[in-house]
């Protein structure tokens, strides 16, 4: 389906299409054309796809170069990531042609005074996430005016029922990737080539932070091995309003 976000004159919020009319527009569409949707919306200027560089970012990050490579990216750097992460970041730059990824960090003053052991993600892992990820993240976004993000609805949990488009709170939220099979996922990476994360060999299928990633056992659901043993299943930046 070619399905076309209506035109907008401004890029403030007020201005942009309703959420229930561009979900509708878009409900069929395929990631790319999701993609130049958004890009159409608000403009190059006002639109950052947000990725964290894990085991299937590369999928999103190939359709999104395909239509744009010039769209900024931004990676959260929370200073717990794994040297492979960090590296897998490099390289898909390259291979991709990627040409605005912005790493962006945690503020030293508020790690200093809310996290001076680095401990805090055992203690209160959901204040660990706000620190080095919700906050960093906000404060990147806040020159735009609508992201884009690699969640899909076969992941389960909180992202079982998310919409192609829906609305964060001051800005619209895109999910190219919604309703894409892992089969389809899958067949974009073959197809395309792409280099795999270096930790996916060893059983590593969703990639976070150190502390909290551990190897998914065969049989379980992908993202088991973030937070093992406890109930927190989402780092914040896709349940917590962002302002």
């Amino acid at each position: 389906m070619n399905a076309i976000a209506p035109q907008v004159s401004s890029v403030s919020v007020s201005a942009l299409p309703s959420v229930a009319e561009l979900d509708r527009a878009l409900r069929d569409a395929s990631p790319a054309e999701i993609i130049a949707a958004a890009l159409k919306t608000v403009g190059r200027e006002k639109l950052a796809l947000v990725s964290s560089f894990g085991t299937e970012s590369g999928t999103l990050l190939k359709v999104m170069a395909d239509v744009d490579p010039a769209i900024p990216v931004i990676f959260l750097d929370t200073g717990w990531l794994f040297e492979e992460t960090l590296a897998y970041r490099d390289t898909l730059i390259a291979t991709l042609g990627l040409k605005d990824v912005r790493s962006i960090k945690p503020m030293e003053e508020t790690l200093a005074r809310e996290d001076a052991d680095r401990d805090l993600w055992f203690s209160d892992p959901d204040a660990c996430c706000r620190i080095r990820k919700v906050e960093p993240l906000a404060r990147a976004l806040k020159p735009f005016s609508a992201w884009l993000n690699g969640r899909k609805r076969f992941q389960g949990n909180a992202r079982a029922d998310i919409p192609v488009v829906e609305d964060d709170g001051v800005r619209l939220k895109f999910n190219p990737f919604a309703n894409v099979s892992r089969e389809e996922l899958e067949a974009i990476f073959v197809r395309a080539k792409l280099p795999r994360h270096p930790l996916a060999a060893s059983g590593f299928l969703s990639v976070g932070c150190m502390p909290c990633t551990s190897r998914t056992a065969e049989g379980e659901d992908e993202r088991a091995g973030r937070w093992r043993g406890r109930t927190k299943t989402e780092c914040g930046i896709h349940t917590m309003k962002i302002s």
